[in-house]
């Protein structure tokens, strides 16, 4: 039961972030010209979307940026509650497209590199598991026949 029980801590520590999120999203895309837009938050953040990937990014791109964004979270906030101290965290990630309309995403490969004291495989395997099986809400968003390969290298410094 001492393994419910750390379960129960590390998840209680993406309380605050969690507890922050707002159940309805809110956001404006205003069109720019030729095929940019302005994508804006309510809380004003702003991303730039270009068909041509010359101004900006394309909407697949930052989807996958958004899966990456979200892991990174939920990895490095169960990590220091693990009493790690993170010095670097890095993802390097790769989606694979469908070739024809809709070009969803069919498979999504991640990296991750994380630098710090205190680090095991353990350790990072439990917060990979954590946030991809509950809590990674952009990864919930997606597809569920989405193959997902994730691999990890950590370094204590």
């Amino acid at each position: 039961m001492a393994e419910d029980k750390d379960v129960q801590e590390l998840e209680g520590s993406l309380d605050a972030y969690k507890s922050k999120i707002s159940q309805v999203n809110k956001a404006t895309l205003t069109w720019d010209k030729e095929l940019i837009f302005v994508g804006r938050t309510n809380r004003g953040y702003e991303i730039e979307f270009d068909a041509a990937q010359q101004w900006g990014c394309s909407p697949t791109e930052s989807l996958l940026l958004s899966v990456a964004g979200c892991m990174g979270i939920d990895m490095v906030s169960f990590l220091k509650k693990m009493k790690c101290e993170i010095k670097t965290y890095k993802m390097d990630i790769m989606g694979e497209r469908n070739p024809t309309p809709p070009q969803y995403y069919t498979s999504i490969e991640m990296v991750i590199a994380v630098t710090g004291t205190g680090l095991t495989a353990k350790k990072v395997e439990r917060a990979v598991s954590l946030s991809h099986e509950k809590y990674c809400s952009v990864y919930h968003s997606l597809r569920k026949d989405m193959k997902v390969k994730v691999d990890y290298t950590f370094e204590n410094v």
